[in-house]
């Protein structure tokens, strides 16, 4: 008998109902949710943008909005360490800047067990490379190696990771930003407990220390003159931006279920029918599902746009800002249809939003998004 196929989005769908059933127990202690990944490695979803010929699924932006949103449904933290790691091997996939040895040493890793990898960029005193500062994290070339030194914030899923990216200056006569592939496990890095947001407990979104770490002089991953603004390629930018607007719009999903299984069901003494029945609740309800629906065409539009080569130019951030500020939108308008029962802890909803307005927290923040779209069309404008 042929055995079924389960594509990855179904794959994705029944885990998020496991991961479900813990989620708030993660929130509650802060612990990391170590066997889901495991479960997510067992089903071969750790390799969903990996290429074929490397023992992944070969998928595009598309299908992994689609996978990043279920597993969010069930466990947001776990969705968000899991899109930084596909960022990185997407980035891999589809660019040619790292070297053959390296990739090689990520992807073998990466089909034999969960060996996640994500970027260690911002810093505590110049915060993301977004705001434009240089790292004052250190590469000091020694002989046949580099020394690294410094302190980098904000390293989701940290407990886990493989490797971290990590992007410091280099102490040369030319100094240049450059990545460096770096082991965890290596001698003089640890890692400082730091993460103490409103939500996405799970995350472990620590700090990591490094002390005069030594790595081959080989394994730098790309870098470019210090002079220059950080390099960014436009689909590489619309990947990481909108896979992080899919972690929430998952975020959205479950409050809606939440609530609407609640406005169907709950029947007040004083009326008599299920909440449901109310106008302004179905008011409510609708509002909800317009800016669900606004969201899923976003993010389907924009990861068809990027698997089909188009230009996309500032889309990525466009769709992440209203993704995102419609997740916040919808945990508050369920809280509130919700009433006092919303704000009972088992009830899940204080904790969806709180989830979602964690969102503020990834740079560029919306503002700085709104602020570069202006300066874009006033620069656009035709001389008078």
């Amino acid at each position: 008998m042929l055995q079924e196929k389960i594509d990855p989005v179904d794959k994705a769908r029944r885990l998020a109902v496991d991961f479900a059933e813990r989620a708030a127990h993660y929130d509650k202690t802060g612990d990391f949710p170590f066997e889901n990944f495991a479960r997510l490695f067992e089903a071969g979803l750790l390799g969903l943008v990996t290429a074929l010929e490397h023992g992944g699924h070969g998928a595009g932006l598309t299908e992994a909005h689609a996978v990043i949103s279920e597993i969010a449904r069930g466990d947001p933290s776990t969705a968000l360490v899991l899109a930084m790691h596909y960022n990185s091997h997407y980035s891999l996939r589809r660019f040619a800047s790292w070297p053959a040895h390296l990739a090689e040493r990520v992807l073998s890793a990466n089909r034999l067990g969960p060996a996640l990898i994500n970027a260690a960029q911002a810093e505590p005193r110049i915060g993301s490379p977004a705001h434009g500062a240089l790292p004052e994290t250190i590469a000091r070339r020694d002989g046949n190696t580099w020394r690294i030194t410094g302190h980098k914030s904000y390293v989701t899923g940290i407990p886990i990771l493989r490797w971290v990216s990590l992007l410091a200056l280099t102490e040369e006569d030319e100094p240049r930003l450059a990545s460096f592939l770096v082991p965890t496990d290596s001698p003089g890095l640890r890692i400082e407990k730091a993460w103490n947001a409103a939500g996405m407990h799970a995350t472990a979104s620590d700090d990591i220390i490094l002390d005069d770490v030594v790595i081959p002089l080989e394994d730098i991953i790309e870098a470019q003159p210090a002079s220059e603004p950080l390099h960014r390629e436009e689909h590489a930018t619309a990947f990481f931006f909108s896979l992080i607007g899919a972690v929430y719009h998952g975020v959205a999903l479950s409050a809606r279920d939440r609530v609407l299984a609640f406005a169907a069901h709950h029947v007040p003494a004083s009326l008599g029918a299920p909440l449901s029945t109310v106008p302004r609740i179905q008011d409510g309800l609708g509002e909800i599902e317009v800016r669900l629906a606004t969201n899923a065409r976003l993010l389907r539009s924009l990861g068809e746009d990027v698997d089909g080569g188009k230009v996309v130019g500032m889309g990525g951030m466009h769709v992440r800002h209203v993704v995102i500020d419609n997740a916040v939108s919808i945990t508050s308008l369920a809280l509130e249809l919700a009433g006092n029962p919303g704000l009972d802890r088992d009830f899940q909803l204080e904790r969806h939003h709180r989830d979602a307005i964690t969102a503020r927290s990834h740079a560029p923040q919306s503002h700085m998004i709104r602020t570069i779209a202006a300066r874009n069309a006033l620069a656009g404008l035709a001389p008078r």
